[in-house]
């Protein structure tokens, strides 16, 4: 049984295609979603999403943040899967590899990265956008940060996306996601030995000479390695082929470069590439008439915030030149995304390239081939030619 006869699957293809008219329907007759089979509700409206990010205490992480519940004891700890002050703590530790300075310096190393793999490309003609740029930009990116050497780094890409692949039936999770759960965090393990004994100029290495237990160093490595390689991809994907549905928003881009940083902020507001938080209560939570138990599984539909018509005008509509506004699709409150500003940087300079290597280009979306994850949406695969 279902609150007013809506289903909200988040595992099923269906959803994964298209969850927005699901969503409208929620905002308008279920603001508070029960699933009262699988045991969970759902926030949708942007207001409420926004109140419980900003209230991470009572909406813990502490126990994952899917739907399906994760052991956070089995596996080294991550700071997504922390309440403060634990989560403050380790933050602390690391946000200095992402102020804004050390951001900026990384401009040139993304750019060059972005162009490398775009020259092919263009010599071709075109070809898979996810698998030959959209996935090797930040994935080079984010290991070169961390220190993991480049001839590991596609297998341990491929490991991490396998990690997250769900199916639509209980338990979701298939064994070879397991398996490739297991081989990256041995690999991380391995890495870090090998790290510690040659240091380098890496993340890792500087979190060693911190003197942080090794199974924080491993936990931070695989959350920021997977994290800053999986919202890029999806959203540089996701763009290429908004823009394709919207012909007159990329020729926006074409006449002025300077209109990207917008289309980065529309992209992840129209198509979020995390669909949603699982959290879980901590006090029993009354809203919109439906009472909350404490230990209740929580889902923050932050795909739904994001085209709630009680926050934007148009929801609907893909507008890379919409008024400024308080963006949650990086999260909101005290687990905002570390790597924002890598991943708005990045973006900019992927799309800017792009745009001077493919200023016409098609996308054959017949042969287009999305993810199937828990709370990630986007392609693994988009072919493209130059036209």
């Amino acid at each position: 049984m279902t609150s007013v006869g809506i289903e909200l699957n988040p595992f099923s293809p269906e959803f994964h295609a298209d969850p927005y008219p699901t969503y409208r329907r929620l905002r308008d007759d279920a603001p508070c979603y029960v699933n009262e089979a699988q045991g969970w509700y759902a926030l949708s409206r942007y207001e409420d999403v926004l109140d419980a990010s900003q209230q991470p205490l009572l909406y813990s992480s502490a126990e994952g943040t899917t739907i399906e519940r994760v052991d956070t004891r089995a596996i080294p700890p991550m700071m997504i899967f922390l309440d403060p002050p634990s989560h403050d703590d380790q933050r602390k530790l690391v946000s200095r590899v992402f102020t804004p300075r050390a951001i900026a310096a990384l401009e040139p190393f993304v750019r060059e990265a972005a162009r490398a793999c775009l020259a092919p490309l263009r010599d071709n003609g075109g070809g898979d956008f996810v698998q030959e740029f959209s996935a090797i930009v930040p994935m080079n990116v984010i290991m070169e940060l961390i220190g993991v050497p480049a001839d590991d780094r596609n297998q341990l890409r491929h490991w991490m996306d396998a990690s997250l692949e769900r199916t639509d039936t209980p338990p979701y999770i298939p064994r070879s996601a397991l398996e490739a759960m297991a081989n990256s965090m041995n690999y991380w393990g391995t890495l870090l030995a090998d790290t510690r004994a040659h240091p380098n100029d890496g993340l890792m290495s500087g979190l060693i000479a911190q003197g942080l237990p090794d199974g924080e160093i491993v936990g931070f490595c695989a959350l920021i390695g997977s994290a800053g390689t999986e919202t890029l991809t999806k959203l540089l994907a996701n763009a290429a082929v908004l823009f394709q549905r919207n012909p007159s928003e990329w020729q926006k881009v074409l006449d002025n470069l300077a209109t990207i940083p917008g289309a980065v902020e529309e992209t992840l507001r129209y198509w979020a590439p995390s669909q949603y938080q699982g959290r879980v209560l901590t006090e029993e939570v009354a809203v919109h008439g439906v009472t909350m138990p404490v230990g209740s599984r929580v889902l923050l539909l932050t795909g739904s915030a994001n085209r709630d018509e009680r926050q934007y005008a148009d929801p609907d509509r893909f507008d890379i030149s919409r008024d400024s506004h308080l963006p949650i699709g990086f999260g909101h409150g005290v687990h905002f995304c570390l790597g924002a500003a890598l991943a708005r940087l990045e973006g900019r300079v992927a799309l800017e390239e792009f745009a001077l290597a493919f200023p016409r280009y098609e996308i054959d979306e017949s042969k287009a081939v999305r993810v199937h994850m828990s709370n990630v949406h986007g392609f693994e695969s988009v072919p493209f030619t130059s036209s």
